[in-house]
């Protein structure tokens, strides 16, 4: 397999799993939040300070469906991931060993 076809399937799995298996996760709380819950500390939680921004609270401000917001909130995390690190990798990876 070519390296160009493996991220092109790895990137499809990864979209995949973000914008439709990640619905499917346990709303459960964790272990942390939990114990936070028994021993009272949750009580002194406050909202984040970007609860109302438009990927806010794992969902697409804005799309009433919640399937359709939260598949469309991974799929965007998945394409600002890979413009970040892919840009990070683009820029570093161009450095010749004499520009150090």
């Amino acid at each position: 397999m070519s390296t160009r076809r493996f991220f092109a399937a790895a990137l499809l799995v990864t979209l995949i799993l973000a914008g439709i298996v990640s619905h499917y996760a346990s709303s459960s709380p964790d272990g942390l939040e939990k114990v936070a819950g028994d021993k009272g500390i949750s009580a002194e939680e406050k909202d984040h300070a970007l609860k109302d921004s438009p990927l806010g609270d794992y969902g697409v401000k804005g799309i009433e469906n919640a399937r359709l917001s939260g598949g469309l909130s991974g799929v965007i995390g998945v394409g600002a991931v890979l413009l970040v690190g892919g840009g990070l990798f683009w820029g570093l990876r161009r450095r010749s060993p004499q520009d150090s």
